[in-house]
């Protein structure tokens, strides 16, 4: 698959069904420079927690998780300001 980017979002890798409306979501935001999703990966656990949900902060902005069912994705925020984006997350995702 080709990489390119839709709105901010860079597709190179597939996506978890239902991750499309949050990276809708948080492309919108001001602070966003880019969103990347990264790997996708099973669950150690059974059936846990569904959603999207912040992992920790990194040098260029934020890692977070996007669990649905069994499986998990990394998907990655470049911010220009992380303190910013942090408080439009929370807002977002209580």
């Amino acid at each position: 698959m080709a990489k390119f980017r839709k709105s901010g979002v860079k597709l190179e890798h597939s996506i978890l069904e239902g991750l499309d409306k949050h990276l809708k979501a948080l492309s919108q935001l001001s602070s966003v420079s880019a969103i990347i999703p990264g790997r996708i990966f099973r669950a150690q656990k059974g059936r846990g927690s569904h959603g999207i949900f912040l992992k920790y902060q990194t040098k260029s902005g934020y890692k977070l998780l996007y669990k649905a069912g069994t499986s998990v994705q990394e998907v990655f925020i470049v911010c220009k300001d992380k303190d910013e984006f942090l408080k439009a997350f929370k807002d977002l995702y209580p």
